[in-house]
């Protein structure tokens, strides 16, 4: 990971259950980190475990490897590399899982002994100090507030940034990560300059976005205007994407059309909260009450007892991490209550 440049600010809120931190640069979120207990450790983005390969597959240029995971990951090799079924690695996993694809390896070298991991992913406090080497992350209440609103931004389509006079929107298909940016000319402004300037910011939240949401692969960004700025822009959409070393960009097309390859790393962060329905999971429903309990405790230090009334099958999760906050936080099923709408009560 690269440090980020600018005013920055890191958060890590450490709530049973789940870590969270954020990256704040200038005011905006740019990363949102979560590691779940019950995640496999071994998929993380950056772990070395010991592997077994079960299958050279030529057409796809690679391997299936079992590291001791629920299910085999990738590892991609030149045309010229020589694998064989039974073959012990050591390896890392430089991309995580999404959209149904297992988790993807690079080869460091030979490895001994059964599948196992030898060495976890960096933690959310480590990540937190290589993006911002120095600064000390901000905890409590604080930290609570930021990891909540970074994933309000990040699971949101639609934004607007008044000051340059642009809507952006922002999609994943299947196929593809789509960005518009749309443009509301301001009186009195040169027309020309105000499509550049739309451009450029359009460019550098597109980018901040798709970084906050971990996405990644082919993006095609419709620009304001018809391309005849192109070389402009794409310098633009370079000094913003260069974070990313290896980030591949086309030419723009006279329809205003830019498109960008971007390397896949990390889980999406729509696939750890939300369900295939779009909905956030009783998972993360029950994660985000006893974290919102925890806050209204850090908050209110007066009063003997606040429990959490919910839905029977959220508490069933969030009763066992409430115990963890100490005697004074409770959680009570109430089949009365409709899922996603427990709330937080004296006793």
């Amino acid at each position: 990971m690269t440090p980020l440049s600018g005013d920055l600010e890191v958060f890590l809120d450490e709530t049973p259950g789940e870590t969270r931190g954020a990256v704040m640069r200038d005011g905006r979120y740019t990363h949102l980190l979560i590691h779940r207990e019950g995640d496999c450790p071994q998929t993380r983005l950056g772990a070395r475990s010991v592997g077994r390969v079960t299958e050279v597959n030529p057409a796809l240029r690679g391997a299936f490897v079992d590291i001791g995971a629920d299910s085999p990951v990738f590892l991609p090799f030149p045309r010229n590399d020589r694998l064989t079924q039974g073959q012990r690695l050591e390896v890392v996993v430089t991309a995580e899982s999404r959209g149904g694809k297992g988790a993807a390896v690079r080869r460091l070298g030979p490895g001994e002994g059964a599948p196992r991991l030898l060495e976890p992913a960096p933690s959310i406090a480590l990540q937190l100090q290589s993006f911002a080497p120095g600064v000390e992350s901000v905890t409590g209440i604080e930290a609570i507030d930021a990891v909540l609103e970074a994933e309000d931004e990040a699971l949101s389509c639609a934004h607007a940034f008044a000051g340059a006079g642009i809507d952006l929107s922002i999609e994943r298909t299947r196929a593809l990560v789509a960005v518009d940016i749309d443009y509301a000319p301001t009186a009195g402004r040169d027309p020309k300059q105000g499509r550049a300037i739309a451009n450029r910011e359009g460019l550098r939240q597109a980018a901040r976005l798709i970084e906050l949401r971990n996405w990644a692969g082919l993006v095609v960004i419709d620009l304001v205007g018809d391309g005849q700025d192109g070389e402009a822009q794409l310098k633009a959409a370079r000094a913003v994407f260069a974070h990313e070393p290896q980030a591949v960009f086309a030419p723009v097309s006279r329809f205003g059309l830019l498109q960008i390859s971007l390397p896949w790393r990390r889980t999406p962060i729509e696939e750890l909260l939300l369900g295939a329905d779009g909905r956030r999971t009783v998972q993360t429903r029950a994660i985000s009450l006893v974290r919102h309990l925890r806050r209204q405790m850090l908050a209110d230090t007066a009063s003997p007892r606040l429990l959490i009334r919910c839905a029977p099958e959220e508490a069933a999760i969030a009763g066992p991490l409430a115990a963890r906050l100490g005697p004074r936080a409770g959680i009570l099923a109430d089949a009365a209550i409709a899922a996603g709408r427990g709330h937080i009560e004296e006793n």
